[in-house]
C-alpha cells in the first residue's frame, strides 16, 4: 500500500475501460447457465475455465477499438495493454492464471519464491529462478531487473506509467533514472541492491503491506540494459515470455511469435498456446462486434464489451448467448459530494440526494442489469476487504425512499430542496444518462439540480482541481473508478486519504480528510500482509459511506464475447478480462 505521506496522484486504468460497475435481476444477475463443467453457457468464464485444452497451434486473433498506449513495460498504463503484456514480459511476481478470486493472488514468476520480508516489514529479498533468459538466450539476472526499475525514474524520457515505484524507492535520493545515472554500472538507485546474479534486496523507508503487488506491474519487468533504446524501446521491447514482438505499428497493430528461449518449465503461469497472436486496432466498434460475432475474429481485448446493437443480438440468441459473459470488471460508478460547496458540506442535505436517488434509474442509465450491480458502497467485489453486502442507505432494493429524503432536508435546514449543480463528461454517454436521471429525481423533492457538461479531455483541470470545484458550484461529480492493483489503498486511498487532495489531478473529489480514516491507511501500511489489511479497509468503507460523501450507482460490469473456438477461456478477478496468459485457439 502507498503511504498516506507520500501523498501521490494515482491514475486509474480509465483509458483500458469503457469506466468500470448492478443487482436489479435480470441477465446480469444470472452467476451461469452452465450444463457441464468446462462446456460453453452464459456467464461459464466468470466462475470457471470454459474449453480446457493442452493443444497447441493456430492464430489468436485480438480486436481492439483502442490503440495500445505503450508496449514499454514502464510506460504501459491501460488495463488491456497489461493484459496483453502477459504474453512476453515476466516480473519477479505475477496475478495466479486463475479463475476467480484465486486471480487475484501473488505467485512467484521470474522469482523462485514470494519475497522474504524482514526488517520489520521494510526489506524484501527475492532470488531468481534458474534458467530464465531474455529472447535472444541471454540470462536473466538481477541487475537487469534492477535496470529495469530504475528506468521508471526516467520520467524526461519514459513517461507515462504508474510511478508507484519512485515514491517508495527513491527515499529522499532524486535518483535521476539510468540515463543520468553517474555509476560506471548505470546501478545508482541506492535503495535496490543486488548482491549476486540471483538476489535482489528491496530496503524500503516504512513497512508497506502492498508492495508486492508493485512486483508483479510490468514497470517491475526485467530490461537488457544493452538493448534499451530509451523512448523507442516501446516499439520493440525484448521479451521474457512466451512470445516475441515481430512488429508493431502505432494506429494499427502488432504480430507476436513464439520467443525460441522461454522455457514453461520455468514459467507456471502462461502456457503458450498459440503459435502466433496478432493485434489489429480498429476504427469501428460496431464492425468488430459484427466479425467477432461471425467467428472472423477471435477477442475485442479492449474489455469493454460488446456495443449496444450486438448485445441485443446476443441476448436473443441462446447460441450466441452460451459464449458470452457478464463479469465484474473490477470498477466502480458513482457520485461523489463537494464538500467545499453548500449546502452539500452538510451531511443531512448529501444523504438528502442519496435517499432521493433511483436506483433503478440510474442503472437503466447505465445500459440495464448487464451493466453492472446496484451500487452498496466504495468498494466493488474481488478488492479484500470489500462486502457487497453492506448497504448502509438501502440503494440495492432499488427505489428512490422520498419519506426520508424529505427528513434529511428539514434536518439540513433546507425542507424545500435546494440549487446545485452537478459535473459530468461530455465524452462518457453513460454518465450523461445517469446525471440525467439523478437530476429527475432530485426534482421530485425540490432539490434543483443543473448539469454542467464539461471537456471530459479535462478532467484533471476542471472536477480534479478543488479550486475549479467551489468555484463552478460543482455540488455532485460523476466519476468511475478502478485500482491499479488489487488492494484496498489501491482502490480507496486516492479517493478518500486527505493527503491525496491535490490542486490538480485530484481524485478525492470529496475533499475529505479525516484523521481517523487516514491513520487506518498507514495502519493498514504497517500490516503483515494484504490478508492482514483487509479488515482494516473493510473498516475505511464503512467510515467513509457513513459520512454520506459518496452515491454509488453501480458495481460495474462489462457485456463480453468470445470466439467459441477459444479455449481455457476465464476470467482473472484481478484484472476484469479474459486471461490472456493461457488462452488457446481451438479448430
Amino acid at each position: 500500500m502507498i503511504r498516506r505521506k507520500q501523498a501521490l496522484a494515482i491514475t486509474a486504468v480509465i483509458a483500458a475501460l469503457s469506466l468500470t460497475a448492478a443487482c436489479g435481476g435480470g441477465d446480469g444477475e444470472k452467476k451461469s447457465e452452465a450444463k457441464g463443467a468446462g462446456g460453453a453457457a452464459f456467464n461459464a468464464a466468470t466462475t470457471g475455465v470454459v474449453n480446457p485444452s493442452t493443444e497447441k497451434g493456430g492464430e489468436l486473433k485480438l480486436w481492439s477499438p483502442q490503440d495500445v498506449d505503450y508496449l514499454d513495460p514502464a510506460r504501459a498504463y491501460y488495463g488491456f495493454v497489461w493484459n496483453m503484456q502477459r504474453l512476453y514480459i515476466r516480473q519477479l511476481l505475477a496475478y495466479d492464471s486463475k479463475p476467480g478470486e484465486a486471480g487475484t493472488k501473488l505467485v512467484p514468476d521470474l522469482a523462485e519464491a514470494l519475497p522474504v520480508i524482514s526488517n520489520e516489514g521494510k526489506t524484501y529479498t527475492l532470488k531468481l529462478k534458474d534458467g530464465v533468459k531474455f529472447e535472444d538466450g541471454t540470462p536473466i539476472t538481477s541487475k537487469d531487473i534492477k535496470y529495469g526499475i530504475e528506468r521508471v525514474f526516467a520520467q524526461d524520457v519514459l513517461s507515462g506509467g504508474p510511478t508507484y515505484l519512485m515514491d517508495i524507492l527513491d527515499q529522499g535520493q532524486k535518483y535521476p533514472g539510468p540515463y543520468k545515472d553517474t555509476d560506471p554500472g548505470k546501478m545508482g538507485l541506492k535503495s535496490v541492491q543486488t548482491p549476486d546474479d540471483k538476489t535482489i534486496v528491496f530496503n524500503l523507508a516504512s513497512a508497506n503491506s502492498d508492495f508486492s503487488y508493485l512486483l508483479a506491474m510490468p514497470a517491475s519487468s526485467p530490461v537488457p540494459m544493452a538493448k534499451d533504446t530509451g523512448a523507442t524501446y516501446t516499439n520493440k521491447p525484448v521479451s521474457t515470455g512466451p512470445y516475441k514482438v515481430e512488429s508493431f505499428t502505432a494506429g494499427k497493430g502488432a504480430t507476436f511469435v513464439r520467443n525460441e528461449n522461454w522455457d514453461p518449465k520455468t514459467d507456471t503461469i502462461r502456457t503458450g498456446l498459440p503459435d502466433k497472436v496478432t493485434f489489429t486496432v480498429t476504427t469501428n466498434p460496431d464492425d468488430m462486434d459484427a466479425r467477432l460475432l461471425s467467428g472472423d475474429i477471435d477477442l475485442a481485448v479492449d474489455g469493454t464489451g460488446l456495443q449496444q446493437a450486438a448485445k441485443n443480438k446476443v441476448l436473443k440468441d441462446p447460441n450466441l448467448k452460451k459464449n458470452a459473459d457478464n463479469p465484474f470488471t473490477g470498477y466502480i460508478r458513482y457520485f461523489a459530494f463537494a464538500q467545499s460547496v453548500a449546502p452539500l458540506d452538510n451531511i443531512d442535505c448529501r444523504k438528502a440526494v442519496i435517499y432521493a436517488a433511483d436506483p433503478k434509474s440510474l442503472q437503466t442509465a447505465r445500459g440495464g442489469p448487464t451493466s453492472g450491480d446496484l451500487g452498496a458502497n466504495m468498494l466493488p467485489p474481488g478488492v479484500p476487504g470489500s462486502d457487497k453486502s453492506y448497504d448502509p442507505f438501502g440503494l440495492t432494493k432499488g427505489q428512490p425512499q422520498e419519506d426520508k429524503a424529505k427528513e434529511a432536508l428539514k434536518a439540513c435546514g433546507k425542507p424545500d430542496g435546494f440549487e446545485t449543480t452537478i459535473a459530468v463528461r461530455n465524452n462518457r454517454a453513460p454518465e450523461v444518462k445517469t446525471a440525467e436521471s439523478l437530476q429527475a429525481s432530485l426534482a421530485k423533492v425540490g432539490i434543483k439540480a443543473t448539469i454542467d457538461q464539461y471537456d471530459g479531455k479535462l478532467s484533471s483541470s476542471t472536477v480534479g482541481s478543488p479550486e475549479n470545484v467551489k468555484k463552478k458550484n460543482y455540488g455532485i461529480i460523476v466519476m468511475g473508478w478502478g485500482a491499479d492493483y488489487n488492494s484496498g489503498s489501491g482502490f480507496l486511498q486516492p479517493l478518500v486519504d486527505g493527503s491525496f487532495i491535490k490542486p490538480n489531478g485530484n481524485h478525492n473529489y470529496a475533499e475529505l480528510n479525516d484523521p481517523e480514516i487516514n491513520g487506518l491507511f498507514d495502519k493498514a501500511a504497517d500490516a503483515a500482509s494484504p490478508e492482514a489489511a483487509a479488515p482494516l479497509y473493510t473498516e475505511i468503507n464503512k467510515k467513509v459511506m457513513e459520512k454520506a460523501l459518496y452515491l454509488p450507482i453501480n458495481f460495474d460490469k462489462a457485456f463480453v464475447y468470445h470466439n467459441p473456438r477459444l479455449t481455457n477461456v476465464y476470467f482473472n478477478d484481478s484484472m476484469g478480462k479474459i486471461d490472456l496468459a493461457v488462452i488457446g485457439v481451438g479448430k
